[in-house]
């Protein structure tokens, strides 16, 4: 069997203030024609169908008219939600999709329920995990604390329950939507960390032949079985380097695993470029970054007049200009975001502890913190589907 692994899409999001649903529609032309080219016997999509909860309508439009022509090839298609979906509108109508050959998934009840695709050597049974916010999904799944790996694993002892249920031979996919140990992340996800924790083992998907991951926006092997497709566009500088793809997985009669990648469309070449204002204009070796979006941090020591207008006359297609003069780390002028990047909220918490009474937090107060932290993001998550 073939497949076509994909997921984030996150139809709606713009790149800064660049809309990209122009591109996310050349995305679906692609998409469907690889489809149609490479002769794929399923689609599979790893959840962030939408940037967010209430998408715009242009958003719903080309997501609907991605539906159509997917059931109008008569290839199935499994997709779960993300963490950036509303699972309840996006499981809106999924009985009746169903019946087109569009299966979505969004109900953390169904894990262990497969749609069951067959072909040359039996059936493969296609399990969905959508994105399992684990604090409201612990009773669901009987865990007593509320973390991604426990109620990963308690959603693939379903999985794993169904599939022994199953005559001998049935190969298996898991669609998950996670942050897997050994993911490389980029600044455009949306953080999902638990209790202090946001990955999970990738043994917790043991005793599946694929498992098709989304939540990651780069594309990576994590083992020859455990793979994020990343997203299909970039949505972030910190996604320069990334080679937009999508995983062409053929299995075989005995679920052993082979992947190609596929490439994406490239709109326009991302690029991040960093030094003096008067250096960066007159370098000929950036002559290659003057039609791509560009990203420049001016390292001057006194910020020049009018940067973002002498910038644009040779790079046209800059979307970001960010001051950082070249400092010392202990330089009193070093910016306050700087200081604080790549440090979780839990670290500034009790940082800021120390800060006021000479000491940091002990483990009791670090995990009032926490649970702080976690029911506020709970919140959120629930606010945001809530009409």
């Amino acid at each position: 069997m073939k497949l076509l692994h994909t997921s984030d899409w996150h139809l709606g999001r713009a790149f800064h203030r660049v809309n990209m649903l122009g591109a996310q529609a050349d995305f679906v032309d692609h998409l469907i024609a690889t489809v149609r080219e490479r002769a794929v016997d399923a689609v599979v999509v790893s959840g962030d169908v939408y940037d967010r909860a209430v998408p715009p309508l242009a958003a719903v439009e080309l997501f609907d008219d991605t539906l159509h022509r997917l059931a109008d090839l008569s290839v199935p298609t499994v997709m779960i939600s993300g963490n950036h979906d509303s699972a309840r509108r996006l499981g809106v109508g999924a009985g009746l999709i169903d019946r087109a050959g569009i299966h979505l998934r969004t109900e953390p009840s169904v894990c262990g329920t497969p749609v069951v695709i067959p072909d040359a050597f039996g059936d493969v049974a296609f399990y969905g995990l959508p994105y399992l916010e684990p604090a409201l999904v612990k009773a669901e799944f009987g865990v007593e604390k509320a973390g991604h790996e426990a109620v990963l694993a308690a959603a693939m002892e379903r999985v794993r329950a169904d599939l022994a249920d199953r005559p001998p031979g049935t190969r298996s996919v898991v669609l998950a939507h996670a942050f897997v140990t050994g993911g490389e992340a980029s600044d455009s996800e949306r953080d999902i960390t638990v209790g202090g924790v946001a990955a999970v083992p990738a043994g917790v998907f043991d005793g599946v032949d694929y498992v098709a991951l989304g939540h990651l926006h780069g594309a990576q092997t994590i083992t020859g079985r455990v793979r994020y497709s990343g997203s299909p566009l970039p949505y972030s500088f910190s996604e320069a380097d990334h080679r937009k793809t999508m995983w062409l997985v053929e299995l075989d009669a005995e679920g052993t695993v082979t992947a190609e990648r596929v490439d994406c469309p490239v709109e326009r070449e991302l690029a991040r470029i960093r030094g003096a204002l008067e250096d960066l204009l007159a370098d000929p070796e950036l002559t290659r970054h003057e039609q791509a979006w560009v990203e420049a941090t001016l390292t001057d020591p006194v910020r020049p007049a009018d940067p973002m207008a002498r910038f644009t006359e040779r790079f046209p297609h800059t979307l970001s200009l960010v001051f950082d003069p070249d400092r010392s780390p202990d330089d009193p002028d070093v910016s306050y975001a700087r200081r604080l990047a790549g440090r979780s909220d839990q670290e500034i918490a009790d940082d800021f502890v120390a800060h006021v009474r000479g000491a940091g937090p002990d483990e009791d107060e670090q995990a009032v913190l926490q649970e702080a932290f976690d029911a506020v993001r709970a919140d959120a998550v629930v606010r945001e589907v809530t009409p």
